[in-house]
């Protein structure tokens, strides 16, 4: 990705990612009501850069009435924003990578499924072996350091592959508090083995709104007052908000030591949430200034 030679004071535009393909290679249904797909690009897994727990890509959906497919074999990615219409375009929709596996050259990428509701769950549910889909990427920026021995995660099912993949990769001898929300216990997602001490605390929601359960989980856990600790906070926009005042207004804690972001908002589809989120992050801030102030 590059920018754009700049004329004048306003921003440089980003050129958008080139495109690329995926093959479903397989697909398999694993606890909390999500389907796992397991992906082949078009390039090299082993050239993609991951080295981080968080990856993630944009995968790139037709829009509803589209006159192309992924499957047409004669689609060019790197083009077809030259050849179709806007209102072609792809639908972007972002998923955190759960594993990778360079020698099978191969992506696995979980989907939460509300039944026909939505666009990237219904087709999870639906697609078999040898479909194809668009996807931009990879992105991330966070891994655990090698440095620190203790940990705290906190997510709901959106943030799950990223906290998993981090579990995996905790160095024996560190400690991991992990606050899970997810719907009830029949739906709980099965966590990984890992060489690090974890303890995991399953916050269900039962019909709450997304992300109230985890914040007061971890509130009345007092971990945030127990001493330093990189903390990892990912999920819906509303849980970030309530999460940001209690780390950084009510207990002080260095905001290098968390990497905390919204991956969704109620009400909101992904292209409203992206294109709201830089001004819901500035209120966020100005209110948590004045309240350091205050």
């Amino acid at each position: 990705m590059s920018d754009a030679t700049q004329t004048s004071d306003r921003p440089a535009r980003r050129r958008p990612p080139v495109p690329k393909t995926a093959t479903v290679t397989a697909t398999s249904v694993i606890p909390g009501g999500m389907v796992r797909l397991t992906l082949t690009p078009s390039v090299s897994v082993a050239d993609m850069g991951l080295e981080y727990t968080d990856h993630y890509v944009k995968l790139l959906f037709p829009p509803v009435g589209a006159s192309w497919s992924w499957n047409d074999a004669d689609l060019d990615p790197a083009t077809m924003r030259d050849v179709y219409p806007r209102e072609e375009w792809p639908v972007m929709r972002t998923y955190t990578l759960r594993s990778w596996d360079a020698a099978a050259n191969t992506l696995d990428i979980d989907f939460v499924v509300h039944g026909d509701t939505g666009l990237a769950g219904p087709w999870a549910a639906s697609v078999q072996p040898g479909g194809v889909i668009g996807f931009a990427g990879p992105g991330g920026a966070w891994r655990p350091s090698p440095d620190v021995d203790r940990f705290v995660f906190a997510g709901d099912e959106a943030a799950a592959p990223a906290i998993f993949a981090a579990l995996e990769a905790l160095p024996a001898g560190a400690t991991a508090e992990v606050f899970l929300e997810e719907e009830d216990a029949d739906h709980g997602l099965e966590a990984p083995e890992a060489a690090a001490e974890v303890t995991l605390h399953r916050v269900l929601r039962h019909g709450t709104v997304h992300g109230t359960e985890l914040v007061r989980a971890v509130v009345e856990s007092g971990v945030a007052g127990e001493g330093r600790a990189s903390w990892f906070v990912h999920g819906v926009a509303e849980m970030i908000r309530d999460m940001r005042r209690h780390l950084f207004v009510d207990h002080g804690l260095p905001k290098e030591d968390v990497s905390i972001s919204g991956y969704w908002r109620l009400g909101m589809v992904e292209d409203e949430w992206q294109a709201s989120k830089r001004e819901f992050t500035e209120e966020i801030e100005a209110a948590e200034t004045a309240a350091l102030e205050s």
